[in-house]
């Protein structure tokens, strides 16, 4: 294409932005995507500028390349849209809870002797077998065993403990101590 037509095309839609804009949105529901189907528009046509005699009728011919592009792209999400009799379960993975659980692990794995520490992490975390944690720690395969056991019990005991304390936190007020009346506690919140 010549610099002049480059020019002219660049004018032209500079000039008739906004009408054609607006015939983008009335093909297609979404704001983005009357943009983007513009925008395609504006591609294809750029590369036929030249063969566009009487630039009178660029409107008309832009506005049939945007009808062509929303059908192409209505018949190729058609073929990927597959039409069932019942709507699938639609579940979100919500990580959240897993976070706080590696959270808790995390603080909980601090009572831990390094020792027990480098056992469990290695067991059950690495996945190794006992004796491939007894080569990498240096121990037998015995002592890997009942250390993994004794930290287990361990991590056991600090979990009922930690939930024993959440409990009598959440059956007192709110953990606030006793003998602080819910009024007052409500009151505090209000204010």
């Amino acid at each position: 294409m010549a610099h002049g037509e480059v020019l002219e095309f660049e004018e032209y839609v500079r000039t008739r932005q906004d009408a054609l804009l607006r015939s983008a949105r009335r093909l297609v529901p979404d704001p983005v995507d009357a943009q983007d189907l513009l925008q395609t528009a504006l591609v294809r046509t750029y590369g036929r500028w030249d063969g566009i005699a009487d630039k009178r009728l660029a409107d008309a011919y832009l506005r049939r390349v945007m009808i062509n592009t929303r059908t192409e792209w209505w018949r190729a999400r058609k073929l990927e849209e597959v039409p069932t009799e019942q709507l699938p379960d639609a579940s979100v993975d919500d990580s959240t809870e897993q976070h706080a659980d590696r959270a808790l692990l995390m603080d909980i794995m601090k009572v831990l002797a390094p020792k027990q520490r480098s056992v469990v992490v290695l067991r059950h975390w690495e996945q190794m077998s006992t004796e491939e944690t007894a080569a990498a720690l240096g121990m037998s395969a015995g002592t890997v065993k009942s250390t993994l056991h004794r930290a287990l019990a361990r991590l056991r005991e600090e979990l009922e403990r930690r939930a024993r304390d959440e409990d009598s936190d959440n059956n007192g007020n709110g953990g606030l101590g006793a003998g602080v009346p819910e009024r007052e506690e409500r009151e505090r919140c209000a204010a």
